[in-house]
């Protein structure tokens, strides 16, 4: 989506929470929420800004030009708070849609967040709160890491070689979505200068010491080029697919900046904002 176009959409103002400057080592360490203990984050610089609705012209998004786009999913799930059920039932759903959607020869749903501010500060498990800062979620070291990791223990190493993305596909659980919906960053406004590889550590219930899993994401510096948007009103039926990972480096989308917020013309009795989102490895 061009500039020009941006100016004819309605928007919202916002703060967003990008990486403050630090001269010491960052990184991120997430806690369970029942654990009392605070997650670990690098220090924040909030910009107040403008988030131009894209649903007018949410048929031109691209995935490979914007790093992001609007399908309609009609999903026959609903037990999205049941995690061996969303595995089992949902997972090959996704598989399917992506690969059919994106013209995949292969796709492995590895992993999902299911969020909710409700469930998550009553202690139900294995459910995150939204994220409020924005990141993305693999480097140029990560993905093909992961990637390898994934393929190795779903037996598909043969697909080594291939281009392959990570995409991750948002959606409701409930709606319409209007507290703390999705930003998403035209991955063409983004520089590379603006991008700092973090450290993540996530800790499990069981163990508040040594990390379950490791790995490295995106942190992002606040640049005035930025140009973010969102999807008002999302409903259960419509997926948001993000491109946080692309093996090609021949100009299109690699990475996409992204980021739950505050949405200030969402009334205080609204109910919060409950979302699923499943991260696919897609092979071409």
């Amino acid at each position: 989506m061009s500039h020009a176009q941006e100016v004819d959409l309605p928007y919202v103002t916002a703060h967003l929470a990008y990486l403050g400057p630090t001269d010491l080592p960052i990184e991120h360490r997430v806690y369970p929420i029942t654990s009392g203990i605070q997650t670990v984050r690098p220090p924040i610089d909030y910009q107040h800004l403008a988030i131009h609705d894209a649903r007018p012209r949410a048929a031109e998004l691209d995935l490979d030009r914007e790093g992001f786009a609007l399908h309609r999913h009609v999903s026959n799930f609903a037990e999205f708070y049941d995690d061996a059920a969303v595995k089992a039932r949902y997972y090959p759903e996704v598989a399917d849609f992506v690969c059919r959607t994106l013209g995949a020869v292969d796709v492995t749903v590895f992993d999902h967040n299911t969020r909710s501010a409700v469930r998550a500060k009553r202690g139900d498990s294995g459910i995150r709160l939204p994220v409020d800062a924005v990141h993305n979620d693999y480097t140029d070291n990560s993905g093909p890491k992961r990637s390898r990791e994934i393929l190795a223990d779903a037996g598909k190493s043969h697909l080594l070689g291939r281009r392959f993305l990570f995409v991750n596909l948002w959606r409701p659980i409930v709606g319409p979505v209007r507290d703390n919906p999705l930003a998403v960053c035209d991955a063409r406004s983004v520089r590379a200068e603006d991008i700092v590889d973090t450290p993540i550590h996530h800790f499990g219930e069981d163990d508040l010491t040594t990390p379950r899993h490791s790995g490295q994401i995106q942190s992002i510096r606040y640049s005035p080029g930025h140009r973010w948007y969102y999807i008002s009103e999302m409903q259960p039926f419509e997926v948001l697919f993000l491109k946080c990972f692309d093996s090609l480096t021949d100009g299109r989308a690699r990475f996409m900046p992204h980021t739950g917020f505050k949405n200030p013309d969402c009334p205080p009795e609204f109910i919060p904002r409950e979302s699923i989102e499943a991260r696919t490895l897609v092979i071409m």
